[in-house]
């Protein structure tokens, strides 16, 4: 579930749908899209033309590359549905989550807000349940998620959480080492898989 045979096809990005972020974050999701599409990895995600999500999704599609957009109809609006990209309209947010989940073999944390925490915290509930091994990584631009990261480790420090959880992501701070960290973690998690199989 969630996983190509052939190693990493399709990556998930989580981010914000807010036109007032800083510019210096759209910019980067636009170059990321880009990125994507230059290695031939095909974008699953929100399916909103607003904020990041449309940057990430319009720097994509400029270049060429594949975009799925997955969006509830009640959001349709709000969050101005890029219909010029492939999307899937759904009924509800576990739905689109799900969705995200099955059409993805990685995933990636861009700057978000109160939506891209809820995602992030499901995704990796999931990881430290062993329900998938595909690759996460944050992009923590000026230390962006450095909070959130305080606070999984206090949960660790506290002996609520694992001391291992605190490895089921990797953090970059360049756009340009997004891509190469996804394909790092895609190999890796192979492997666990393989040996948790034999």
């Amino acid at each position: 579930m969630g996983r190509a045979p052939n190693g990493l096809q399709s990556v998930c990005v989580f981010c914000g749908s807010s036109d007032a972020a800083d510019p210096a974050y759209l910019r980067a999701a636009s170059e990321f899209g880009r990125q994507l599409a230059a290695a031939d990895l095909r974008l699953v995600y929100g399916g909103g033309g607003v904020g990041l999500m449309g940057a990430v999704a319009r720097g994509a599609q400029g270049a060429g590359g594949k975009v799925l957009g997955i969006i509830p109809d009640f959001l349709v609006g709000k969050e101005r549905a890029l219909e010029s990209v492939e999307h899937v309209v759904v009924s509800t947010m576990h739905e689109r989550k799900q969705m995200f989940f099955e059409q993805s073999d990685g995933f990636v944390i861009l700057p978000g807000g109160v939506g891209t925490l809820e995602e992030v915290v499901e995704l990796l509930s999931w990881r430290r349940l062993d329900l998938h091994t595909m690759p996460v990584v944050f992009y923590n631009p000026d230390n962006f998620w450095g909070p959130l990261f305080a606070l999984f480790q206090h949960t660790v420090d506290a002996k609520l959480t694992p001391p291992e959880f605190m490895g089921a992501w990797t953090v970059v701070e360049r756009v340009d080492d997004i891509v190469p960290a996804l394909r790092a973690g895609t190999k890796a998690g192979s492997a666990s898989m393989l040996s948790s199989i034999v």
